[in-house]
């Protein structure tokens, strides 16, 4: 690729040296649930406990006791109505919302980006790193498909919005000091549309909070949002046609219609709790990924548990899963393909060791993530 249009970032280097101990800002795009995103901003709090944290919206009855002890400013997002559930609906409004809000009292911003959150305004002597998990999908590869479920007012809306929000995308990717990616699948994304360099940093997993177990029952397993882009249904087709029992975890728009179609060896349960989940994991002939993921944290939980991961075999999982040692890939998003890797798993589990899966999953622990982000910052 062009060298020209990968620039590493800009030709100075600026330090947050302006005190002894720098006044740190972070920026995630939203706190409604506790996924992933949000286990990264609690990590940068065990590294920086005094950060202040900048956001869109803000539900402080769904994060950790970590987030919730921080200060948090919203945008003026947040007072809009029915932010904390349409929130999504307020996108066109939150580029303008950022630039809004006043980080000039800091030395490192370090925003945490997937919804808007990068395009913040730093002053020229601090330093903004930003841990991207993926330039926005709607905007971009998932663009299509995004528009093509939309109703047909929404999707005569979206060309000349997201049309202008693409090029806001790309013009605020520009204010970023330095760039992190949570997988090399993330730092190709970023390469693609921003034309900026990334280093790869994988996001924290609690890798001690699961072990395997002596127990393994029959049924394989898949965890996820029962919605399109997951592709549930590949599982459920797979599964229904070679009769062997599934286990599907989760909820969303596709459940309905999953249930319909799912022949008698699916079952399917909405929620499970920690404990459970962590059985489920650890007592799993395999787990099962059918989708792109940018990174993908549920199959690094299965590894640790000591379990082997069929996987679609592009994103995140070429970041985790080691091909012919913790796991199979399968080539095409289509059932024929997945029953392929199925069936090689069935053999592929005569010579297994557990022990794999629990030694490539220890190299994603949250240490590692603290290690890497220390140094990036302290390289600058």
């Amino acid at each position: 690729m062009n060298a020209v249009l990968l620039q590493h970032g800009p030709a100075y280097h600026v330090r947050p040296s302006r005190f002894s101990e720098p006044r740190v800002a972070l920026v995630h795009y939203w706190f409604v649930s506790m996924r992933g995103g949000e286990r990264v901003i609690e990590r940068l709090l065990g590294l920086y406990p005094q950060a202040d944290i900048f956001t869109h919206v803000y539900n402080p009855d769904l994060v950790s006791a970590t987030i919730s002890k921080a200060k948090v400013t919203t945008s003026f997002i947040n007072r809009l109505p029915g932010s904390r559930r349409l929130y999504q609906y307020y996108l066109p409004l939150m580029p303008m919302a950022l630039e809004q809000l006043d980080l000039s009292g800091y030395d490192l911003v370090i925003s945490s980006e997937s919804g808007p959150a990068k395009g913040v305004i730093t002053t020229p002597d601090s330093l903004h790193v930003c841990y991207c998990h993926s330039p926005m999908r709607y905007l971009w590869d998932h663009y299509h498909q995004y528009r093509s479920a939309a109703n047909p007012l929404s999707r005569l809306a979206m060309i000349p919005i997201y049309q202008w929000l693409r090029q806001w995308d790309v013009t605020s990717s520009a204010r970023i000091d330095r760039l992190a990616a949570n997988s090399e699948f993330v730092r190709r994304r970023i390469a693609k549309v921003w034309r900026r360099n990334a280093d790869v940093i994988h996001p924290p997993v609690e890798t001690s909070l699961f072990s395997p177990s002596t127990e393994i029952e029959d049924h394989y397993l898949w965890v996820g949002a029962m919605v399109p882009y997951k592709r549930p249904d590949l599982a459920v087709d797979a599964f229904t046609a070679m009769g062997l029992p599934l286990l599907m975890v989760g909820q969303g728009s596709m459940l309905k219609q999953l249930k319909a179609r799912a022949g008698p060896t699916i079952r399917f349960v909405d929620r499970l709790d920690f404990n459970a989940l962590r059985r489920a994991y650890a007592r799993a002939r395999a787990f099962v990924i059918t989708a792109e993921e940018d990174f993908g944290i549920a199959p690094v939980e299965a590894m640790a548990s000591g379990r082997p991961v069929i996987a679609y075999g592009r994103g995140g999982a070429r970041d985790t899963v080691v091909p012919g040692q913790t796991g199979i890939f399968f080539d095409r998003q289509e059932v024929d393909d997945l029953v392929s890797a199925v069936t090689e798993m069935q053999e592929f589990l005569r010579h297994f060791d557990p022990r794999d899966a629990v030694a490539q999953a220890g190299r994603f622990a949250p240490e590692f993530f603290d290690q890497r982000i220390s140094r990036l910052i302290a390289d600058i």
